[in-house]
């Protein structure tokens, strides 16, 4: 699903150049919950922006599900973003005058989905337990409630790749303990890729496979 040889990003602040990310390699199979971990500054949230499109390498090549990032141009990862890779982040993101379901809604017509009674998403509902929340606004649900919309809009499209940044960094232990079930379990019935990046090794321990990084490398 991801194939990436000797990625390298540098950024330019003043003078100095910032070294993000230094050489990585990284495979990850289809239908694989990878856990990338590592501390503020090793590179996760720049690798993150990279595979979702969000932002250019400086070298290397980066392939999503046979494409080759590198080679697209922005309205193809204007696609891909719309179509192939769901995002869920830390703080939620959601709309804040609009309901739940206005809020998965949106994700919806902006990849151009008609199929709004899609019975395996109305189950995805009953899984995230927020079937009843639905046309509430986010300041109504509580943080845990919050992040199930959130992740609700990232597959509300049927992504191939979900990529996950500190998903649970916002919620206490119970509901970072049921967001990271409902993920696993989204990885099991979907048969969905998803790349979650954090620093909390418990966290990771979700996935079926760990990998370290520290000042831009990945280093197991």
């Amino acid at each position: 699903m991801i194939e990436i040889r000797d990625l390298k990003k540098t950024y330019r602040s003043g003078d100095v150049d910032v070294h993000a990310l230094r050489g990585v390699n990284l495979s990850v199979a289809k239908g694989e919950f990878l856990s990338v971990v590592g501390p503020s500054g090793s590179g996760k949230s720049t690798l993150f922006n990279i595979l979702g499109g969000l932002t250019p390498p400086t070298s290397g090549t980066v392939h999503i599900d046979g494409r080759d990032l590198l080679e697209m141009t922005d309205a193809e990862r204007t696609e891909l973003r719309k179509k192939t890779v769901g995002f869920v982040f830390q703080k939620y993101n959601l709309l804040p005058t609009l309901s739940a379901e206005d809020n998965i809604a949106i994700a919806r017509d902006i990849a151009g989905n008609k199929n709004a009674n899609d019975p395996q998403f109305e189950e995805i509902l009953n899984l995230l337990g927020i079937r009843e929340r639905m046309h509430h606004k986010p300041r109504a649900l509580s943080g845990g409630e919050q992040q199930r919309v959130a992740i609700a809009r990232a597959i509300v499209n049927h992504p191939a790749l979900l990529l996950a940044d500190e998903p649970t960094g916002n919620l206490d232990s119970e509901n970072s303990t049921a967001v990271l079930g409902i993920l696993r379990d989204l990885n099991k019935r979907l048969g969905q890729t998803i790349l979650m990046i954090t620093h909390d090794p418990d966290a990771a321990a979700y996935g079926h496979r760990m990998v370290r990084m520290r000042d831009g490398r990945m280093i197991e």
